[in-house]
């Protein structure tokens, strides 16, 4: 996948440099809510301030029993560490209450990004990019950054916030003393940032197995009906399993270099609180500061050292979200190919002339699959393209909404280049209905209103009759409030098939294209939906891609495509009446039944039912 190996290209950059350029980016998303991060912030620094007047209140009371005991003290000094208490959970609940909107409004505008993103995307891109991998970088990506702006980068800034703080303190007390406690720190530092760095590709590759994953899990259940009919559950288990397994392993790799570091960080707040004892006991000995001092001074170590040992977990956190940000911004940096034309044209179609000049097409292999296609089609006509396997037809179709771009050669409709004109108004102006039928888990009415929103149900009834569904859809029970499943999954392809056709018919455009859209239906209602076309071909260009002879022979020219190249044209009775490939399809198909393909389709009764 080109996204995949974009990543791998990014692996040989410099570390340090390329985790920061990361951070900085991801940093911008908080930009618009800085009122609510100087909300965050002020809450944190209130609930630092209390988290560090416990230790000198406990200092105090040792002091005081020690040398002027006294209950009454005690008391004050106890509802003072109470109080203490309660204060720091106020700002504790709105220092996480604020981070962690801010941190799901941030999501939020990634999701949107990251979808518009998709959605301006080429045909190409959908072509090399599985599924999964994209919901991948919309869900567990975009979580893992939200975990970094919620909960990392404040911890972060608090850790910066009580060092500063307590540094400030220990040294207003004894110098000494403070560069013996705060001597552990810069160890600790160093090990998170080298551990950090190790993390990144680590979680990289956790992430990209997880998408993995994904990509096998979702075609799987798509593909659910091919795995039993082919009785390969047991293999596609295995490979789950193995994919897991992998998976698995990367994030035990992960967590065993964070347990590595977590440990040897404790070990050395132990040993530095050991130091920092021996010391403090000699200066209480010499009478240089006092048993509370030495009490204070070990609190606030411990108090730091729990807040510095979660640098350890932040860390890990930042790695997966430099890694998750690294793969997010792949995707929102990444331009499209084809771009959208700007026009103050509302509609650049009226007649709907359609003309090829010469134009070829290759796909990013280089293999040419179109080779110097020249023809035209008058508004109002029928052009049915025909051709093996393989030959192009689709792609040649496909050309004219530019789902894909040209290599070579120009596309004009009306006389006008289509790269010229905007995507929006050129789509809208064509009907496509595809090879492939896609429908939407939702309602028959919905479906067929897709691309028309404020479509009312009685247009939505004639466009479904004209594509002869209506009756089906109306001895439903529910009739068009019908929900049609996952991809259509309750009807049959011939209905999924009409109701494309019914959905493409309500728009009522000017150019009109049938990829093989007849081919799961019967050949009587083939023949009726194209007699209910008729009113609607006499003044819309139409463009068929078909095999069956029934589909195309009417058409006011047949193309015949072999190898990217149109190597016939005419009408079916020129066509029939010359050697060559047209007249060997039509031999092969419908030698037999030349007769009926010869007679009036009109007369054709009733489709069956």
């Amino acid at each position: 996948m080109i996204i995949i190996s974009k990543m791998k290209q990014k692996e040989s950059r410099s570390g340090v440099i390329y985790n920061v350029t990361i951070f900085l980016r991801l940093q911008k998303f908080l930009l618009p809510y800085k009122l609510d991060m100087v909300l965050v912030y002020s809450f944190l620094v209130i609930s630092s301030i209390f988290v560090l007047v416990i230790p000198a209140l406990l200092g105090k009371a040792v002091d005081i029993i020690q040398t002027e005991p006294s209950f009454r003290a005690i008391i004050f000094i106890a509802l003072g560490i109470i109080g203490s208490g309660i204060f720091r959970g106020i700002a504790s609940y709105g220092q996480a209450y604020y981070s962690q909107a801010v941190s799901q409004k941030i999501a939020f505008d990634i999701r949107n990004l990251l979808y518009d993103r998709f959605q301006r995307q080429n045909f190409s891109f959908f072509d090399k990019t599985p599924t999964a991998e994209l919901m991948s970088r919309a869900t567990a990506d975009v979580e893992a950054i939200r975990m970094l702006i919620s909960f990392a980068i404040l911890r972060m800034v608090q850790v910066a916030v009580l060092l500063l703080m307590v540094t400030a303190i220990l040294f207003s007390k004894n110098w000494q003393l403070a560069l013996v406690t705060l001597a552990v720190l810069p160890f600790i530092g160093f090990r998170t940032t080298k551990t950090s760095r190790r993390l990144r590709p680590i979680w990289l590759s956790v992430q990209e197995g997880i998408a993995v994953l994904s990509t096998i899990l979702q075609e799987n259940l798509s593909g659910m009906k091919v795995v039993k009919a082919f009785g390969r559950e047991n293999e596609q288990t295995q490979k789950f399993n193995d994919q897991a397994m992998e998976v698995y392993s990367r994030n035990v790799a992960a967590n065993s270099e964070q347990a590595a570091n977590t440990a040897l960080m404790t070990f050395a707040v132990y040993i530095a609180t050991g130091i920092q004892l021996l010391y403090g006991g000699s200066l209480v000995i010499n009478g240089t500061i006092s048993p509370g001092d030495l009490t204070s001074f070990i609190f606030y170590l411990l108090t730091i050292t729990v807040y510095v040992r979660m640098i350890g977990w932040l860390g890990n956190i930042l790695s997966r979200a430099v890694a998750a940000g690294e793969r997010i911004f792949d995707i929102l940096d990444l331009e499209p190919k084809i771009k959208n034309a700007q026009s103050t044209s509302p509609n650049s179609i009226q007649h709907g002339k359609i003309e090829y000049d010469n134009v070829s097409f290759n796909y990013d292999n280089g293999r040419p699959v179109l080779k110097n296609i020249t023809f035209s089609v008058n508004p109002g006509e029928t052009i049915a393209i025909v051709g093996a396997t393989g030959s192009g037809k689709s792609t040649l179709i496909n050309l004219l909404s530019r789902f894909y771009e040209p290599t070579d050669g120009e596309i004009r409709i009306d006389g006008t280049d289509i790269k010229k004109m905007p995507l929006e108004s050129l789509r809208n102006s064509i009907g496509f209905v595809q090879q492939a039928i896609f429908l939407f888990s939702t309602t028959i009415r919905e479906n067929i209103g897709y691309g028309k929103s404020n479509a009312s149900l009685e247009s939505i009834r004639a466009a479904a009759k004209f594509a002869e569904i209506d009756k089906f859809i109306s001895n439903l029970p529910n009739g068009y409030e019908s929900i049609v499943g996952e991809r259509g999954i309750n009807l049959s392809g011939g209905q999924r098939q009409r109701l494309a056709i019914a959905r493409t018919i309500l728009l009522n455009p000017k150019i009109m294209i049938f990829d093989d859209s007849l081919s799961s239906v019967d050949t009587e209602t083939e023949a009726f939906i194209q007699n209910n076309l008729k009113q609607m071909v006499e003044q819309t260009t139409t463009l068929i891609v078909a095999q069956r002879m029934a589909s195309i022979y009417k058409a006011d020219k047949i193309l015949v495509l072999d190898d990217g190249q149109i190597i016939q044209s005419g009408t079916h009775t020129e066509l029939i009446s010359q050697d060559g490939a047209y007249k060997d399809l039509y031999q092969l198909q419908l030698s037999n039944q030349s007769s009926k393909i010869n007679s009036p389709v009109d007369n054709i009764g009733e489709p069956s039912k």
